[in-house]
């Protein structure tokens, strides 16, 4: 008999086509499968009640508490039958704090009826705030206690001394889902289980049917604790099998080994450098030639602190591929920043960029442009150069991709802040090459080794975490703006300070500004808007929400344009201001960037266009506004835009927040340290896994569950261990159905949701 179709019955068979339909809407539930893998959030003990003082405004919460007191209210209302309205007012306790549910209407008469003072109950419902009083308006209520007629079923339901609560919506309550599962967990005994019996039985791991049974209806907390690890190894196992899988694929492809020349181009590179590399530059050059010289393709991911020098790093490896006789792909994630990379690599080559004009090098080659809006005339000439090999280097964004671009010969390919690319993408340029070319990623980002091993699970880690001689420190502060105005006018003062003393600076704000469409438009002032750039609705802006009554995030996020204007008629008036956002034409982004590198402007007002690659070693402060709108890491790669000199940097966290707010305690976080791979650490801590993992492992989002990729570090060494051994020994898994069943799973929603635009 074959057993899988139990967990795959769709839910409308089971429950019915109306609850199957809220399942399947509000929380993404289609089969038996997937709703047994809805896990509880957490449990209330039966003689407990949830501690009421600590519930999160605006959203929606699940709560256990006592009836202290129920008082109905008449009221006039025009509107009700007879010219009178009802209120009830009911007020619920956990023993200590105390909370108002409110109810109106024809609504008043069953809970008038059921919530009678000591009465136990289970409240879902959104919180907000009445007459500066927390409130439950019109909550969904389940008894716990035996004193009206429905209860007696739903105290059988929770038996048990632990209630399961559920993520859940207004339109379906963790007591319903409880139900759901309660009808369901019988054909958990058929689930197929991944975990090989060995690995199992190693390990002290439940059967997956008795896990699972212990997660949804636990008898003690012990029991929780033992389904939980169980089910964080299925996690953790499967997804480091499906990337063990994919390391193993690649490695099987055959490749060109790259061996520079020994008296060629990075030899005459390496002669001209003003400066030495770092021990660390050094070492992981080392680790990429060793790759390039195998008969496989290389997979690397470089990752460093902001400013390790990494494109130095990438250039030697390319320069290294060149000299062997192939060419070397660059794809940067932004047309800034291609053409930063462009403008930067021909500067550190100088004649040896030259191949092909009077004056150039001996061991000279041709590094070329490629972006989507260049001229017809630039893009037929950067076409012809690729394809019959002028070119050793190219940098572009996208446009590289697209089926029309023909490479003479690929040797490797370097991707610039890998997170903005889906993997699909990556792949596509791989396949430009007669064979897949050495591949070499790079993320400005530093990412904690779990993730790493998550993420970028089908690569190699190498990591640079020294500076370069020459950098300077940065000092960062917070400006608590709405507490002490004057530090921001101070804040001013010190940017005009150091353009005074011949630096520049850039201000950074979360919006364009610019509501119109068309990008040939550029209002100076804007209405309020309907939308907000992406930035500035990063989950930082999400997480971090003000008490009630707090105006910072009632007010649309401060905008470029309406900055850079109130700054050149107020505090910095007299200074050279420019304004550099996403949605100028390309040209125009570009000019305003020569212009700053060239020191004609003195400060630059951009939105987190600028937040990597650009390299403008005189620029020394930034005052970064409504920084609790950013992302801690995002934070860190705009602070990394500074300090690029000899000069100290400055970053000023300009916020509104109140000074208990956790948006404030990350914003002290950004400031107390510059270390990026700490820095990581709390970002993660403080975002949802799918979040991290959202961007580039994009299956590994919806397949984390119970899994956190900080906490369980080492079960995902451990699981990558075994799942490495495992591959290695049987690449197709032959006696393992339930695993190949899993990964079909998890490699099906990766399909779905894989190409991220970033």
């Amino acid at each position: 008999m074959d057993l899988v179709p139990a967990l795959e019955e769709p839910l409308k068979k089971v429950l019915g086509p109306a609850t199957a339909k809220v399942m399947a809407e509000h929380l993404g539930l289609l089969t038996v499968g997937d709703l047994l893998h809805h896990y509880p959030r957490r449990y209330e003990e039966r003689g407990q009640l949830t501690h009421l003082a600590d519930l999160p405004m605006d959203e929606h919460v699940t709560v256990v508490a006592m009836v202290a007191d129920a008082r109905l209210h008449t009221f006039a209302s025009a509107r009700a039958p007879r010219g009178k309205g009802q209120r009830l007012e009911v007020t619920i306790t956990d023993g200590s704090g105390r909370l108002q549910l409110v109810f109106f209407g024809n609504g008043v008469h069953k809970p008038h009826k059921d919530l009678l003072p000591g009465t136990r109950a289970m409240f879902a419902g959104k919180v907000s705030v009445f007459n500066r009083k927390v409130q439950l308006a019109h909550p969904a209520y389940e008894l716990l206690s035996g004193e009206a007629g429905e209860a007696e079923e739903s105290a059988e339901s929770w038996a048990g001394a632990l209630i399961p609560l559920y993520p859940a919506t207004a339109k379906l309550e963790s007591w319903k889902i409880g139900k759901a599962v309660q009808t369901v967990l019988p054909r958990a005994q058929e689930a197929l289980d991944p975990l090989p019996a060995s690995l199992r039985e190693g390990r002290g791991l439940l059967p997956l049917p008795e896990a699972l049974v212990k997660i949804h209806r636990p008898g003690t907390k012990a029991d929780i604790e033992e389904a939980r690890a169980r089910l964080k190894w299925d996690e953790a196992f499967v997804l480091q099998v499906a990337l063990a899988r994919r390391r193993h694929t690649d490695a099987q492809l055959p490749a060109v080994p790259r061996e520079p020349a020994p008296d060629g181009l990075l030899t005459a590179f390496d002669a001209r450098l003003p400066f030495t590399l770092t021990e660390g530059q050094r070492k992981v050059s080392r680790e990429i030639f060793d790759d390039l010289a195998t008969d496989h393709p290389m997979h690397r991911l470089l990752q460093g602190e902001v400013g390790s020098g990494k494109t130095m790093v990438a250039l030697r490896a390319m320069l290294a591929v060149v000299d062997s006789g192939g060419q070397a792909a660059m794809l940067a994630p932004t047309e800034v920043l291609a053409q930063q990379h462009h403008r930067s690599i021909v500067e550190m080559m100088g004649e040896l960029a030259e191949g092909g004009m009077l004056g150039g090098s001996e061991h000279a080659t041709k590094v070329v442009l490629l972006t989507g809006s260049m001229g017809a005339a630039a893009r037929r000439h950067a076409l012809l150069d690729l394809a019959t090999g002028e070119a050793g280097i190219v940098i572009g964004t996208h446009a590289l991709i697209e089926d029309k671009v023909q490479f003479h010969d690929l040797g490797l390919v370097v991707v610039d802040e890998q997170h903005r690319f889906g993997v699909e993408q990556r792949d596509a340029l791989r396949g430009k090459g007669t064979q897949p070319p050495h591949l070499l990623v790079m993320t400005a980002t530093p990412i904690p080794r779990t993730v790493a091993m998550t993420v970028f699970g089908d690569l190699e880690t190498s990591v640079l975490d020294q500076l370069p001689a020459g950098r300077s420190p940065i000092a960062s502060h917070v400006v608590p703006a709405a507490d002490k105005p004057h530090f921001l006018a101070r804040a001013w003062e010190r940017v005009r300070e150091e353009v005074t003393n011949g630096h520049q600076a850039y201000v950074v704000c979360p919006r364009i500004g610019d509501e119109e469409d068309d990008p040939k438009k550029t209002p100076k002032t804007t209405k309020t808007p309907k939308t907000t750039t992406k930035s500035a609705t990063s989950t930082a802006a999400q997480e971090a929400k003000p008490p009630a009554g707090d105006d910072a995030e009632k007010r649309p996020p401060l905008a470029v344009l309406d900055v850079a204007d109130q700054l050149a008629k107020g505090p910095l008036a007299g200074l050279r201001i420019e304004v550099l956002h996403g949605r100028m034409q390309p040209d125009d982004k570009d000019a305003v960037m020569r212009r700053f590198a060239a020191g004609e402007t003195d400060v630059l007002v951009a939105t987190t266009v600028i937040e990597v690659g650009v390299n403008v070693p005189n620029a020394t402060a930034m005052v970064i506004m409504d920084a609790d709108r950013f992302g801690v890491s995002q934070l860190h790669q705009l602070r990394g835009r500074v300090g690029r000199g000899s000069a100290p940097g400055l970053c000023l966290l300009v916020t509104e927040m109140p000074e208990a707010s956790p948006a404030r305690q990350r914003l002290a976080a950004v400031a107390a340290t510059l270390d990026g791979f700490e820095l990581s650490r709390i970002d993660l801590e403080q975002r949802r896994e799918g979040d991290v993992l959202g961007q580039a492992q994009s299956g590994a989002r919806s397949s984390l569950r119970v899994l956190a990729v900080i906490e369980d570090e080492e079960i995902i060494a451990e699981a990558r261990e075994e799942a490495t051994r495992l591959v290695a020994a049987d690449p197709d898994l032959t006696d393992l159905p339930g695993l190949r069943t899993a990964l079909d799973a998890l490699l099906d929603e990766e399909r779905e949701q894989y190409l991220e635009k970033g």
